[in-house]
């Protein structure tokens, strides 16, 4: 017997329709984005997580840990991984309706 895999988007999708899911996943958002946003600028320059370690001088577990999500970096952090990869962080405020 064959098993179908399900694709990580139809996997998400389907489990953000459970609201329980949903509300914890909402809480997380901001992590998420974060996470979203080191891994955007580490791959934007082709580097593996242990290359972007090497560079930042911590190890490839805690660069996994960051691209998780389960953390927030501080801003100690940021600016280690914004000097590992030649950007800026930027931080901006937006109304909630938006």
């Amino acid at each position: 017997m064959t098993r179908k895999v399900k694709s990580l988007r139809t996997l998400s999708a389907q489990l953000l329709k459970d609201k329980a899911v949903r509300a914890a996943y909402d809480e997380m958002s901001l992590e998420f984005e974060v996470a979203r946003a080191i891994i955007g600028a580490r791959e934007r320059l082709n580097l593996t997580q242990g290359e972007l370690a090497t560079r930042m001088g911590v190890t490839q577990p805690f660069v996994a840990r960051l691209e998780s999500g389960r953390s927030l970096p501080t801003m100690a952090t940021l600016k280690k991984i914004a000097e590992a990869t030649g950007t800026v962080p930027k931080v901006k405020f937006v109304s909630e309706r938006s």
